[in-house]
C-alpha cells in the first residue's frame, strides 16, 4: 500500500499536481487547530470551516488530547505561538470518537497479542509510563474537549493573551458545536 502513495507521488511531482498548494509557513489566519487523527475528519474538517493550504497549524493525534503537559501537542503549540505568530487555538473534538472508548488494560493486551513482550511493558512502567494515564479515553467528546482547553490556558508557558475555544464537530455533517 505505501508503494502506492509513492508511486502516486511520483506522478504528482512530475505533473506540477503541487502548484496550487504552494504557500509559506505561516498560517494566514494565525491559527492552530488541534484535532483527532480521525480519517473522517481528513477532508471534511477543512472542508466545513473554508480552510485552504497555508490557513491554519493543524495538529492531530488521537482524540484531540494533551497527553503530556510538555509532550509534542503542547511543544507544536508552542511553536506555533512564538515562531509562526498564532494567536488563537481552536480543539476541535468530534462526535463517535473511537480514542473515548480505549482503555489502557485492553491496549496493553492488544500489544502482548501482537508480540511485545511483558517486560518491555514492565520496563515502560519501571521508566515512569503511567498507562492508565496516557492510553485512557473519555466519557464525552465535550468534556475531553473541555479538559484540552483548560489545559493549554493553565500551561505555564502559554501566553494568557492567547485565544483557546472548544468545539466538538460532528463527524458526518461537518457541523461544530461549541464547548463552554
Amino acid at each position: 500500500m505505501i508503494d502506492e502513495l509513492v508511486q502516486f507521488n511520483r506522478g504528482f511531482v512530475k505533473n506540477k499536481g503541487y502548484e496550487k498548494y504552494i504557500t509559506t509557513k505561516f498560517p494566514d489566519k494565525k491559527i492552530a487547530i488541534v484535532s483527532c487523527m480521525d480519517t473522517r475528519l481528513t477532508e471534511l474538517l477543512p472542508a466545513a470551516l473554508g480552510l485552504k493550504n497555508g490557513d491554519v497549524k493543524v495538529i492531530k493525534n488521537a482524540g484531540a488530547i494533551i497527553s503530556h503537559p510538555f509532550g509534542s501537542v503542547i511543544r507544536s503549540l508552542l511553536v506555533a505561538i512564538y515562531e509562526l505568530g498564532v494567536e488563537e487555538i481552536m480543539i476541535i473534538g468530534h462526535t463517535d470518537c473511537g480514542a473515548k472508548h480505549m482503555n489502557s488494560a485492553e491496549l496493553i493486551e492488544k500489544m502482548k497479542a501482537r508480540g511485545i513482550p511483558q517486560d518491555h511493558i514492565d520496563m515502560m512502567r519501571y521508566c515512569g509510563i503511567d498507562f492508565e494515564s496516557w492510553l485512557h479515553g473519555f466519557h464525552t467528546s465535550e468534556e475531553s474537549v473541555h479538559e484540552t482547553v483548560e489545559q493549554i490556558y493553565k500551561h505555564p508557558l502559554i501566553p494568557k493573551d492567547i485565544v483557546v475555544r472548544g468545539f466538538v464537530i460532528d463527524s458526518i455533517t461537518g457541523e461544530l458545536t461549541p464547548v463552554e
